[in-house]
């Protein structure tokens, strides 16, 4: 049977796979779109079991905000590819960009539910994966994803070269002040929002090393522990958002930056790109010379 090009063009709106391979699949499915379209999928799941041990630590992070003002909403998503080179493929960004406007407009941040859902085209988010990575040729993973509600009256986005992510809940103020915290947030990764909000482990750690600094300065312990709470502040001041410098104000805080605009963050979300993943180093020479030596062995 004639493979026709309206045939490919078809396939590949309904696979995502490559043109190529969508002719492939064609010649030996003898121009069935159904069965070709099966064993594309049979093919990309097989390439994606086998990727899927291999650590994926670079990526990009995509935000989608709703354009509903009474009810703001917005996902931050992060999708992990194996190199930086891929990261940045049309591609792959696109397909990050259509994860967040999916969950968004499904109103979930289950990362199984969103992998489910349908695309314009007919396939999942998760069959486009599979085939994505079939086509790239490395592990593609949607590693997570939040939705967030905004409690305030606006939420703030902003995202960095595709390598951070911020969404910014605000009461009072306006967008400009929202963007500028999401910005601030960016640059500066603050760890919570306040003190109160400071994860308990964070703190007792800090403590921990100035109780160990100041043991051996041969003050009175009464002036030790003045030291270590002096420290404290100043640690609270770098590490909550409201204590930290304004990024584009530096002589005054982000929380009287806030006040000045009667405004205030009710809370945040920041991601940036294989924050926590161990990555993998490799020192080539290292391998090489051990190659040498099992030869000569």
């Amino acid at each position: 049977m004639q493979i026709t090009a309206a045939m490919v063009k078809t396939l590949r709106e309904r696979t995502g796979a490559g043109m190529m391979e969508c002719k492939k699949a064609l010649v030996n499915a003898d121009g069935d779109i159904d069965l070709a379209a099966d064993n594309l999928r049979k093919d990309g799941q097989a390439k994606a079991d086998k990727k899927a041990g291999r650590v994926a630590a670079e990526g990009t992070i995509a935000i989608s905000l709703s354009g509903d003002r009474e009810n703001p909403r917005a996902v931050i998503i992060e999708l992990n590819c194996e190199t930086d080179f891929v990261s940045k493929k049309q591609e792959f960004t696109g397909f990050a960009e259509q994860i967040a406007g999916c969950a968004l407009a499904a109103g979930s941040a289950d990362l199984e539910t969103v992998a489910s859902l349908e695309t314009t085209a007919g396939n999942s988010l998760e069959d486009m994966r599979r085939s994505l990575i079939a086509t790239i040729g490395e592990n593609i993973q949607i590693r997570r994803l939040a939705l967030m509600d905004a409690q305030g009256e606006r939420l703030g986005i902003y995202v960095h070269g595709g390598r951070i992510g911020v969404i910014v809940d605000l009461r009072g103020g306006d967008a400009g002040l929202a963007k500028d915290i999401a910005m601030h947030i960016a640059a500066s990764n603050p760890a919570a929002l306040n003190a109160d909000q400071l994860p308990p482990e964070l703190l007792d750690k800090e403590k921990e090393i100035l109780r160990a600094q100041v043991a051996d300065s041969g003050k009175p312990p009464e002036i030790q522990e003045k030291m270590i709470q002096g420290r404290i502040n100043k640690y609270l001041k770098e590490v909550t958002l409201l204590g930290q410098p304004f990024v584009k104000q530096p002589d005054v805080s982000v929380a009287k930056h806030l006040a000045v605009h009667d405004a205030e963050v009710l809370s945040f979300l920041r991601y940036e790109v294989g924050e926590g993943i161990e990555k993998k180093t490799e020192n080539f020479a290292e391998e090489v010379m051990a190659q040498v030596r099992s030869s000569n062995a």
